[in-house]
């Protein structure tokens, strides 16, 4: 398919296809001339993996972990000792964020409680809660 109905299969602006393909993170087929620019042909794989990579970015993995993590997959160098690896620090990673927001919310939380019941002493301070 081209790119204007992997688009739609994918629900990805193609701009944001562009950049995927630019960064290395998809890899259509070039092999069909259109004009002095191949066409970029994708397939069936294609959208899986643009699926994934959309989940890795929703669950914290920024754009070079993806590709490092695709680039293992792809040359066949992942196992399940290294899945779970890569799971548990991503994990680690998301418990700290989690713990940070959570300490952001609590101050939050504070800072409107003290304006509502009048501003009564010193007001909550960023530096007491551990974001």
């Amino acid at each position: 398919m081209l790119i204007s109905e992997f688009a739609k299969v994918t629900e990805l602006p193609v701009d944001t296809i562009r950049f995927y393909i630019a960064k290395g993170l998809l890899k259509p087929d070039r092999s069909l001339k259109g004009g002095s620019n191949p066409y970029q042909l994708f397939k069936p794989e294609d959208v899986t993996a643009a699926r994934m990579i959309r989940l890795q970015q929703t669950l914290g993995y920024t754009l070079g972990e993806i590709l490092a993590l695709n680039e293992e997959y792809r040359a066949g160098e992942h196992s399940m000792e290294r899945t779970i690896e890569v799971l548990q620090m991503q994990i680690e990673r998301l418990q700290q964020r989690k713990a940070a927001l959570d300490a952001a919310l609590t101050f939050l939380h504070g800072k409107v409680d003290w304006i509502k019941s009048g501003k009564p002493g010193s007001a909550p301070r960023l530096e007491d809660y551990q974001c």
